[in-house]
Order: structure tokens, then sequence, then C-alpha cells
């Protein structure tokens, strides 16, 4: 018996009241009367035409998606609901024709979606996954997956109470958010357990998004002033390099994602050019570049004197970045680095070269950091220790930097790669 002051529940309609009768009512027939009945049933009530097997597979269908809705959104839906879905997806209907359009969308908004951080969920993950991968192999195009996990988000709860935690979980699915292109996708598929999918996206690419998002993140948690060392673990696998099936993907990132939890914490560089089922992820930390000729070709160069046009090499190194992503191309495997004190944007394949003035000397350009930039050269002994250069560089108009040579060494094919350094 209700008592004063408890919430008034909104009536069900006269439609929902006869739904609710039906359910009752078949469910104590034998089905061989439940499927003649049934297909009478669509075929009044929603103009479709199906076969008795087909309606008693449909009935059955939207029984229990009805459970799974009532069961993810904390309260009952109704079997009108319900049995759009399964309609819908099941392409027996194109359009909603027994609940209002409207509602319709956002019902399927809310069963895709996570409600605490507005991220798609792990149901809509499995189905966009297999979308993609599909897509990507009938172009011939590369798929990134990648796992994200927030490491200590538990000893935040425990310290801190779970707002606090929701509140760190909320501020990892917007940075997520901004960070992605519209054509990529991220969903959170269980408690500090977060995805991406990167479609078109090669190796290299996809771990300089990763460390991008983790260093983002780091950056805007730290006004929470939580005591506690909370950041993203990542782990990527690229089809087809990695794995062929959607299984596969998921269980390689994993295990780069537990390789690289499990690294110290002052190891920060990961190793993407290794298969995924091999490979391990240590950390980035931090640290100046060696600056010797000794250094391995693939090294950074060493910190330069103050920048001469900090805004233009930023902005180079953006729009570099961009244009990286936006060819999608691969650099070749390449030895292990050194850490960098600069995040590297490869420029192979992109037809950046730079023109050394005082010559008619025209250089490649492989990379380029906020810190200096990376030339291919048949020959670098007429090259002074410092010198100017005009960087041809795609989406940027041309532009003249001062630079000083930090390192050469001869790579395959007699031609000599030189790392420079901006100078002040």
């Amino acid at each position: 018996m209700s008592q004063p002051g408890d919430p008034v529940r909104p009536q069900p309609s006269a439609e929902d009241s006869f739904l609710d009768l039906l359910v009752e009512t078949l469910g104590g027939l034998d089905e061989s009367v439940r499927g003649p009945f049934l297909q009478r049933f669509f075929k009044t009530s929603t103009q479709i035409d199906l076969t008795e097997a087909e309606s008693l597979d449909a009935w059955s269908k939207t029984l229990a998606r009805q459970r799974e809705f009532s069961e993810a959104l904390g309260r009952r839906i109704a079997l009108k609901t319900a049995l759009v879905d399964v309609l819908g997806a099941t392409h027996f209907m194109r359009v909603p024709v027994m609940i209002e359009y409207d509602e319709y969308k956002k019902l399927q908004s809310y069963a895709a979606s996570d409600g605490l951080t507005g991220l798609y969920n792990r149901r809509h993950f499995d189905e966009t996954c297999d979308r993609e991968l599909t897509r990507s192999k009938r172009y011939n195009q590369q798929l990134a997956v990648v796992m994200f996990d927030l490491r200590h988000l538990k000893e935040v709860n425990d310290q801190y109470g779970h707002p606090k935690g929701d509140d760190v979980l909320r501020l990892a699915a917007n940075n997520l958010r901004k960070t992605l292109r519209a054509s990529d996708f991220a969903f959170r598929i269980g408690g500090d357990e977060f995805a991406l999918l990167l479609p078109q996206t090669d190796p290299e690419q996809a771990a300089t998004l990763c460390r991008r998002v983790r260093q983002n993140f780091e950056n805007e948690v730290a006004p929470l002033q939580i005591k506690i060392g909370v950041t993203l673990d990542f782990g990527i696998a690229v089809h087809p390099r990695d794995a062929e099936t959607k299984e596969a993907l998921i269980d390689a990132a994993d295990k780069q994602l537990y390789a690289l939890r499990g690294s110290t914490a002052n190891s920060r560089v990961i190793a993407m050019d290794a298969p995924a089922a091999s490979r391990t992820a240590p950390r980035e930390t931090p640290a100046a570049p060696a600056a010797a000729p000794s250094v391995p070709a693939s090294s950074a160069p060493a910190p330069p004197a103050p920048i001469s046009q900090p805004a233009a090499a930023a902005s180079a190194a953006a729009a570099a970045a961009a244009a990286s992503r936006t060819t999608h191309t691969t650099a070749p495997p390449k030895p292990a680095a050194n850490p960098r004190k600069w995040e590297r944007v490869s420029l192979t394949g992109t037809k950046s070269y730079a023109v050394i003035d005082g010559s008619l000397k025209t250089a490649t350009v492989i990379d380029l950091s906020y810190g200096g930039v990376a030339l291919l050269l048949d020959n670098g002994d007429d090259v002074p220790a410092q010198f100017s250069a005009v960087l041809h560089v795609p989406i940027l108009p041309p532009l003249r930097v001062s630079l000083r040579k930090a390192y050469a060494s001869n790579v395959e094919g007699g031609r000599v790669r030189m790392g420079c350094a901006f100078l002040a």
C-alpha cells in the first residue's frame, strides 16, 4: 500500500498494458499455437511479413532485449521499445513505427553509452570493432586497437572516496574525447579500462597519440591534488601487422598494456617496431638527448640554445603531426632510441625537404620536433657546423630556421643522417 510522500509512478499506457498481458498469455501457450498468433500479430501491428519461425525468434529476442535494457538503465523499459530495437537490428523494419522516433534515438544513445563518462560502452565497442575491422580488410587499410588502463584508480577510490575516483574517470574520458579525430572512437569498457579504435592509423601514429593522451591526462589531473601517481597505461595492436581478428587484436593490445604496467616508472620509451606479441613497452621519462656525434642515427638532436623561432617551430611540429596522421605514412624500423626531451614527428613519405642557404644542396626532412630537425643528405661534408635553411613541410608555408649540426652518421645507401638543433 502506498504511503504519503511515496514517489508517484507513471501509469502504463493501454498499449503497454495490452502487451504485458500478451506476454503473460503467450507464456502458457504451446509453440504450435504461439507461432501462427505471433505471425498475425507482427503483420497487424508492424506491417511486416514474417514466417512462424521468424516470429517466434523475434518475440524471444524482444523479451531478452527488454530485460537487458531494463537492467542497464535501472528502470523498466516498455516491451514495444525493445521490440522496435530487435526488429531494427534484424533489418526487418527500417523506420520505427511503434514509438516516437526521437524517443527511439535517445534510447539507442543510452544503450550504447556509459552513464558516468558519456563514452561508448563495451557492447558498442564490440559492434564497432567488428564493423571497422571488416572495412579495414575490404579496403586494405590499417586499424589500430588501443587498450587504456587507469593505473592506481582503486587507490584513489580507497583514499579519497569514489566521487573523486569518478572525477578522475570523467577527466580521462574528456581527455580522450578532445584528443581524437572525428573518425576515431573512444569507449569505456570496464571499471578503469578504456579502448580506442583508430581507423587508417599505423603503429607509430597510434603510439604518438597515446603518449600525447597520457601526458595531457597527467597535466590535467594535477589540479585535483591527488598524492597518488594516477596515470594511463596503454597497449596497441594494429591490423594487419599484429593480428587479423578482433579477439587477437584485443589480446595483443592487452599483453602490451600488461608489459607497460609492469615496467619501471623511470622507463617510458615504448618500442613500436617489434611484433605486438614479443615487444615490451616501458614508460617514458623526460631526459635530455645525447649530443655527441657517436649517438645512434635514430636519437634526437642535443638540447639547443634558446630557439630562435619558438612559435614557428611549435607550429611546424604540430602541423607535421597533423600531416603525418592525415597521410598515414609508416616510418621504417629504427634502432632503439635514447629517451627524448621532445616528441618527434616522422615526416617519412610526406615529401618534406630543406634548402640549405649558401648552396644548391637540398636535404630530405625525415623528422621534426620542438627542439630540432633530422635531415637526410647525399653528402654532409660541406655543411658547416652552423647554417640556415628553409624548411618545406606540408600544411606550412616555407619556414626559415637557424640550425646547429648536432651529429652526423652514415646510413644505408651511403647517405648521411644529420641531426640539427634550432638556434637562437
